[in-house]
């Protein structure tokens, strides 16, 4: 790597790192706590790369970009920050930021992003679009993990294109909040948002009385996986009838849409007009570290509601933190709110949290798609067990060895959930009660008793 890098940040620490860092990779480096100094520098004409962090104590970051651009222009900035919320990274994207990291950010990842910054001529910016009124307290799209950043960072890339958007997740994930929040910080923004549900396409005149509600605005097909055959048709054709100034198009699924076409539950045709760009959502269980963040978050709008302050102690943020949430982040706000409802400290204490999770469940209960997810798991499973056998055959007896990879964890995971009640787990599994203690006894099992859920 070779070039000239100014480094901007008010933490002493990082300035040492990234100098250090920067230098044994062959750059030089100037580094400031000051964005004065650092445009100075800029104006200088020094620098072939600027890396600049976002809240200064001389001023803001990404208030910065315009100026550094027009007085270089060209001149990449990576824009590094701890507020680590879906409005900055969309500020420093309109900004025309070349990169955008969140802290605490990971250094390899930097210098190669560096050192692509420094081979890459940046493109001259355009003017960027016009501010938005919308704040991060109106998002609950909270988080600083990796996944969360790109997710940031793609719905920054796609808010103003023209192309649909799929976006894709479990329930209570939040996909049609990040449909508006496309809509929303879109050029679109002041035109309608309109969501379409199945009943709006039960009827021949649905599709034109949608078109009519959206007219250039945005139109979100909800859960289009569970519209029926008739409905998609009808949207295939709404979507023909577009002319070049037609509303935006997004979609929601929880479901796999391509392999729902693939077994002819979805249209073809509709799935490929769908697709411009896709969104995956990650589950909350994926980004663990989001989740006291999350909460505080949702502690937060809980007393702007009016709802009673209570700060959430250590040990049940730790059970908050476990528990797996397979409601992801709805099932998360809810719970928050009941905490703050129930009990009449001002801490919430982890009997609270239990409490409140107590009842509910670890995981969900399997649906028609989660039996698809699962058996799309053991698809793969097993291709790669064939693959491991290059072009051979596996040995004999293949069945009864899967079989008993499946059937061991489900009889010990039900057992462990009834407390080691025989009785309770041979009724929840539906099989016979001496079916199961000859499975036990040929699986060799260890049965302990203890308290079972309900």
């Amino acid at each position: 790597m070779d070039g000239t890098i100014l480094v901007a940040d008010d933490d002493r620490t990082i300035r040492t790192v990234l100098t250090q860092a920067l230098t044994r990779a062959g750059c030089k480096v100037h580094a400031t706590s000051s964005l004065v100094t650092l445009m100075r520098w800029v104006e200088e004409g020094k620098g072939d790369l600027v890396i600049s962090d976002v809240i200064m104590p001389d001023g803001n970051g990404i208030e910065q970009l315009p100026k550094i651009s027009a007085a270089r222009p060209g001149l990449p900035v990576i824009v590094i920050s701890a507020q680590n919320t879906i409005v900055t990274a969309i500020q420093a994207t309109e900004a025309e930021a070349y990169d955008y990291l969140p802290k605490p950010f990971d250094l390899p990842d930097l210098m190669k992003r560096a050192g692509r910054a420094l081979e890459v001529k940046r493109r001259v910016p355009q003017p960027a679009p016009e501010t938005t009124e919308t704040t991060a307290e109106d998002l609950p799209l909270v988080g600083r993990t990796p996944a969360m950043q790109s997710l940031y960072q793609l719905i920054a890339r796609v808010m103003n294109a023209d192309l649909p958007v799929l976006i894709t997740g479990e329930s209570g994930t939040g996909k049609s909040l990040i449909a508006k929040t496309i809509h929303d910080l879109s050029d679109r923004r002041t035109l309608q948002f309109v969501i379409a549900t199945g009943a709006d396409l039960a009827t021949m005149e649905g599709p034109a009385t949608i078109i009519s509600k959206a007219r250039n605005g945005t139109i979100l097909f909800d859960e289009v996986a569970d519209l029926p055959e008739e409905a998609q048709a009808r949207i295939v054709r709404m979507l023909d009838s577009f002319g070049d100034n037609g509303p935006r198009i997004m979609a929601t699924s929880q479901s796999d849409l391509a392999a729902r076409m693939e077994r002819g539950k979805f249209r073809q045709d509709l799935y490929y007009r769908l697709g411009g760009v896709t969104i995956n959502v990650p589950p909350l269980r994926d980004r663990i570290d989001d989740i006291e963040l999350l909460a505080q978050h949702f502690v937060a709008r809980a007393e702007k509601e009016g709802l009673p302050t209570r700060a959430i102690d250590k040990s049940a943020m730790e059970l908050i933190r476990a528990y797996s949430w397979p409601g992801n982040v709805r099932q998360l706000e809810n719970a928050v709110r009941r905490l703050m409802l129930t009990g009449g400290e001002d801490q919430v204490s982890r009997a609270d949290v239990e409490q409140v999770l107590g009842h509910q469940p670890a995981i969900e209960p399997l649906t028609g798609d989660d039996e698809d997810r699962l058996s799309a798991s053991i698809s793969n499973h097993l291709k790669r067990y064939f693959d491991l056998h290059g072009g051979q055959l596996p040995p004999a007896g293949l069945y009864q060895r899967i079989l008993r990879e499946v059937e061991l964890p489900l009889i010990e995971i039900a057992l462990d959930a009834t407390g080691g009640n025989q009785a309770k787990c041979a009724d929840l599994l539906g099989i016979n009660r001496n079916t199961l203690r000859k499975k036990i006894t040929d699986l060799d099992i260890r049965v302990t008793r203890r308290r079972k859920l309900t």
